[in-house]
Formats: structure tokens, sequence, C-alpha cells
């Protein structure tokens, strides 16, 4: 085994962890879809080897069609729903989990190829380890969010539909996206490290210099604290479809009669159900003020964006990181454009989704070009 193949892994193993990530991308769009056509309740158990199979026979449909009317959601939602109709949101779900169950087979079979093969250095491995350990802890998760939402208790109390937790929801969310920003990371360290090993990246002694100057390294603390802005945004607007905050005050800028609601419905006593030291649950249960926050988060991200953008202008920017400032400022544009559109529309499914959808390219945007400003390592 060559020095070179012990501390840079190979180039098959960068493209592939790249793949790796347009999957989770393609995952949580259509998680997003599931959630939205309120079809996530539809397979009310959790079967990781046996639930990939689809029910082909009258029979088996009606199977599951009787499970699913054991359960809350059939009582309150899709109250009277036939059985074609529980077929097409019974698929919706079934397809989300089997893209996640390929996305398992996809990724954890070439990672063993490749750590038995000698293809990735032992820092590699490592990190390929902590990729699978959250591709495991996102399909429990997953279910344990579904879990939520088929608690007995909801079918008896007429004031409280059936939905998963907004917690575990975000929860769900946040480890595909680290999950996503994982491999998308380490895909570009992967190349980046092979192109500078075979004399591939021009001018590299050049290059190396400019991202150890002053002024870049302070710039790319500031893109790695955006980016972090851009996730801790994504996962309000999680807590917003959790608890369906987006019905609510369908106009913007406005809330009603004013910028914001009225302080009594911003910091209301329900939420502290019963006990006044539990007032601070308002800021994750009531979906006023829950709207309200990813309001406030979503313009202060696309102001310091902005800022990013402006300030990045004026830098002496590798032409790669250039490209990725114009693509994260034209992305963050496109997003407050789609979120205000989204709200105003009473939250129609091809909105909403779109909105989703980019605020994961805003999120590899940011670090891509995050990246693109990291030093060069020495190899």
């Amino acid at each position: 085994m060559s020095t070179t193949r012990r501390t840079v892994d190979a180039p098959i193993v960068g493209y592939w962890s790249l793949f790796c990530a347009s999957m989770v991308f393609g995952i949580v769009v259509w998680g997003g879809l599931t959630r939205l056509t309120e079809s996530g309740l539809s397979i009310v158990e959790w079967k990781p080897i046996t639930g990939a199979k689809l029910p082909t026979s009258d029979l088996e449909w009606d199977v599951e069609f009787e499970k699913y009317k054991q359960h809350p959601e059939y009582h309150k939602v899709h109250v009277g729903i036939t059985l074609e109709d529980f077929q097409r949101i019974y698929f919706m779900e079934w397809f989300h989990r089997n893209i996640g169950r390929l996305f398992g087979i996809v990724f954890l079979g070439p990672a063993a190829y490749f750590v038995a093969k000698g293809k990735v250095s032992r820092r590699g491995a490592a990190k390929l380890g902590g990729l699978g350990v959250l591709l495991l802890g996102q399909g429990v998760m997953g279910w344990y969010m579904v879990r939520s939402g088929l608690k007995e208790g909801m079918r008896e109390r007429d004031d409280d539909l059936p939905r998963v937790s907004q917690y575990r929801l975000t929860s769900h969310l946040a480890l595909a996206y680290v999950l996503y920003a994982g491999l998308a990371l380490y895909g570009w360290n992967v190349l980046r490290s092979n192109r500078l090993a075979r004399g591939k990246l021009p001018n590299p002694d050049h290059l190396r210099a400019l991202l150890l100057s002053r002024d870049i390294r302070m710039f790319r603390r500031k893109i790695a604290a955006s980016a972090l802005l851009v996730g801790t945004t994504c996962l309000s607007g999680a807590m917003v479809a959790g608890l369906d905050a987006g019905l609510l005050y369908n106009e913007f800028p406005m809330m009603g009669t004013g910028i914001t609601p009225p302080l009594s419905e911003l910091w209301h006593e329900f939420y502290a159900r019963g006990n006044p030291s539990n007032m601070w649950r308002n800021f994750t249960e009531n979906p006023t003020l829950v709207q309200l926050e990813h309001r406030v988060l979503a313009m202060t991200t696309f102001f310091v964006l902005s800022v990013m953008w402006w300030r990045g202008r004026g830098l002496q920017l590798p032409q790669g990181s250039r490209v990725a400032l114009h693509a994260m400022y034209a992305l963050a544009t496109l997003q407050v454009a789609l979120g205000v559109t989204t709200l105003v529309n009473g939250v129609p499914i091809a909105n909403a989704s779109a909105h989703q959808a980019n605020s994961v390219l805003l999120l590899a945007s940011a670090l891509r070009l995050y990246h693109t400003l990291r030093p060069l390592a020495r190899i």
C-alpha cells in the first residue's frame, strides 16, 4: 500500500460520498412530501426487513387498512377514507421508507468494501464509521417520530389532532441535515486532496498562502457561523411544520394587524400546562410564537448572508469560492421568495416542498463556500 493511499482516500470514495449526499437530499424532499400529504402515519408498524414489500393482494391491503383504522388518524384526519385513497398515502410512506433502506445499502455496502480493500485511510474509515452511526440513528429516530403520532390517547380528545411530535420531527430532520453535510464535506475533501496529491490543483502554493491570509481566515469563520445559522433556521422551519404553524397568519410582513401578534397570544399560560415555571414551552409549542421565531430567524439569516455576499465580493477569493458565494446569495433570495409565497398562499404542497428542497441547497452552498476556503493540507 502506498503512502499516498494511506493518507489520501481514493477518488471513487469522494464521488460515492457525494452521490450518497444527493440521495439524502432526495429522501429529505420526499419525506417533506410525505408529511405535506398527511401520509406519514399510514404505516403503523416498523418492520425494517419485511416491511420493504409493498402489499399486492386484496387480502394484504385489507389487513394493512384494518391496522390503520385502529389508530387516531383514521378517525380524525382521514375520516371515511376509501381503500383506494389509503393505498395512495400508504405508497408515499412506503416509498419514503424504502428509499431510506436503499440508501442504507448504497452506503453500508460500499463503505465496508472501501475499508476492507484499503481504499480509505484510518481517518477516512473513522469518518465513515461516524456517518454509519448517523444513518442507523436516523432510521431509529424516524420510527420514534412516527410512534408519537400513533398514540391512542389522541383518539379520545376532541381538541387533539394526530400529528407527530414537533420535537421528534425536528430531531429527525436535524439528523438528515447533519448526515447530508457530513457526506458532502467528506466527498469534497477527498476530491480536493486527490487533486492536490496528483498535482492537478493549479498554483497550490499561491492558493495555500491566500487561504491562510488574515482576511480569508476571518471570512471563513463568518461563513461557518452563517452556515450554522442557516441550519438553525431550517430546523426552526421543522418546528413550524410540526405544529402546522404555517397555516396561521397567512400574510407578510404583517401578522394580523401588526408586525407581531398581541403579547397575550404569543405568551399564553395554556402552554405552561398548569405550571407557571413551564411558560418557556411557548417557545416550542405555541404555533403563533413558533411562526414568529421562524420569520425572525429567516429574515436575520437573509440579512447575514446578504452582508457576507457583499463583503465577499470585495475579497480576493479563489474562483470556486466566488461561484459558491454567488450561488449562496441567489439561493438565499429564492428561499425568502419561496417562504413568503408558501405562507401567503396557505401552504400549497408544491410551494412548501420547493421551500424545503431549496433549504437543503442553501445549506449546501454555504457549506461549499466554507469548504473552498479551508486551508490546503500538506500532502
